[in-house]
């Protein structure tokens, strides 16, 4: 027993001493300029803290309202044409950088985008508040979509023969049967966009627009990189933490799961028949929000093909770049799964030798305690060790430790998720019958453990992967010269104004996203 729970033990010590090293730079930080610290806390600070939950709530509201009609429509029209298309385009988001998107929508929206050539000089641009809601948006709809169309479709089969035998409406239809399925999932899916929008970082940096649109993670960088000033970056990393906390606590007791699960169930095919009316409005509904979705692609792509793909390509720092990207990436995604792997594996082991019906604090601390980093977002862990790091090392020489390290905790509880389920179901068919042949380690793992477990694995692998391939958070505090990723790298270039640099660094960054799911889904997908 204590074997098995060894790498478990191992993994959480490690995730302990990351955010543990982070909250002691900040203790220490505190300590030493208190008075400091103290007088951050000024009407300046709250503001912020009043624009980061307003402008998440509406995020929120924004993101979800138009994804009960968006799914009420894919669920009531299981053979409209384009659905599988919409279904995968809502996929992409998911994957896409967040830096990405926004030079999309600056694409799309901005004062030199698209839409000012039709509308003339007048245009205003999309910088502030507008920026950051469109922005969130675009990667929350989908995804509340998804996760919305996965509850509609537990709704029993008997449920829809009995409404189509008594002819009921949509109206009704919606009224009695659709609706409880969709609220018992609302508190979820709100959770979830709720604590994306509040710990959005890349997006607020990129598309805020100034000190009237800044959140408190951005506050945390501005107070570190550009001012240099610990003690109203302990203040704002403090307020960020208390407020992270008490809304992970608020949501959790209504039922919110903030780790979310973007799987999507095949939809079963229901005995439902749409009025002419319905079936046209549901199309325009379909239609407009795969607009909204294919938009900021569309423009992405327009605006990086305009910029010199061959001269980026083949320059030094582009290229070192991407060579960094991977790099980091590679090994984000290994100890991601490494960790994953092991809290899942000691969590089954003490749950299937257990003798009572109550968990362990141990068993539960496996279970649950992976959640526990979403309170800590990445740029506060950042934040934390670059104030502990920085009289005793050069902080940005551990640029690639700290980007690895963090974006590896940060992805964890997405990859625990893809791998728990079919860990747990294989290792109750294949448990006893190992144990029996005494197949152990490596060899239970080659031959009886990894055909089942590979789709998960790359699954995480590519999720962890794609994450670390678009993070600016952890890179934008320890970045520097001499490391630099593409999102970094893009940063600088929009930076410097070279806006056709950033959009074809951007086209190159979103390309190598979606490439890595598609590779990883492909061998996830290969026969045994």
């Amino acid at each position: 027993m204590s074997r098995s729970i060894t790498p478990g033990l191992l993994a959480l010590a490690a995730i302990a001493l990351l955010i543990g090293g982070a909250f002691a730079g900040l203790l220490s930080e505190s300590f030493t300029n208190l008075p400091a610290a103290i007088a951050a806390f000024d009407p300046y600070l709250f503001r912020v803290a009043r624009f980061t939950l307003w402008q998440a709530l509406l995020s929120t509201l924004l993101s979800v309202a138009p994804a009960i009609l968006v799914a009420r429509a894919l669920s009531r029209h299981p053979d409209f044409i384009g659905r599988s298309l919409i279904l995968k385009l809502f996929a992409v988001p998911l994957a896409l950088p967040a830096i990405v998107a926004a030079l999309g929508i600056l694409a799309l929206l901005g004062r030199a985008g698209l839409f000012a050539t039709f509308w003339g000089d007048g245009w205003p641009g999309i910088y502030g508040l507008s920026g950051i809601l469109v922005a969130h948006v675009f990667f929350n709809m989908p995804l509340a979509t998804r996760l919305l169309l996965e509850a509609l479709d537990t709704i029993p089969t008997d449920q829809w023969r009995l409404a189509a035998q008594l002819g009921m409406n949509a109206r009704s239809t919606f009224i009695f049967i659709e609706w409880p399925a969709l609220r018992r999932a609302l508190p979820a899916v709100a959770g979830l966009v709720f604590m994306l929008c509040i710990t959005s970082f890349t997006i607020v940096l990129t598309l805020g627009g100034g000190p009237r649109a800044t959140t408190l993670e951005v506050a945390i960088y501005q107070a570190l990189r550009f001012d240099f000033d610990p003690a109203r970056a302990v203040a704002v990393t403090v307020l960020q933490i208390i407020l992270t906390a008490i809304v992970i606590a608020v949501l959790t007791r209504v039922g919110a799961n903030v780790a979310g699960d973007a799987n999507l169930a095949v939809s079963r095919r229901k005995a439902v028949s749409p009025s002419t009316p319905e079936t046209i409005a549901n199309s325009i509904i379909l239609l407009l929000a795969a607009l909204f979705v294919l938009s900021p692609m569309v423009a992405t792509i327009i605006a990086g093909l305009r910029a010199d793909l061959a001269r980026l390509i083949t320059e030094n720092a582009v290229q070192n770049a991407a060579l960094t990207s991977l790099i980091l990436a590679s090994c984000s995604a290994i100890l991601c799964l490494a960790i994953s792997w092991s809290l899942v594996a000691a969590r089954w082991s003490l749950a299937s030798a257990r003798r009572s019906a109550t968990a362990s604090f141990l068993e539960r601390i496996f279970d649950t305690g992976a959640g526990f980093v979403l309170i800590v977002p990445p740029i506060v862990i950042g934040s934390g060790w670059f104030l502990l790091l920085r009289n005793h090392v050069d902080v940005f020489s551990v640029a690639p430790v700290m980007v690895v390290a963090v974006n590896a905790v940060m992805a964890m509880p997405f990859a625990i998720r893809a791998i728990r389920p079919a860990h747990d179901a294989a290792a109750t068919r294949h448990d006893r019958i190992a144990s029996q042949l005494g197949i152990t380690g490596w060899n239970r793992l080659r031959l009886i453990d990894w055909p089942v477990l590979r789709r998960p694995m790359m699954t995480g692998l590519a999720f962890a992967m794609a994450l670390s391939l678009g993070d600016l958070g952890v890179i934008a505090l320890f970045g520097s010269d001499a490391v630099q990723t593409l999102p970094y790298l893009l940063l600088g270039r929009m930076g410097s104004y070279r806006t056709q640099d950033a959009a074809g660094i951007a086209l190159l960054l979103g390309a190598l996203c979606l490439a890595l799911m598609l590779i990883a889904d492909r061998l996830g997908r290969t026969s045994e």
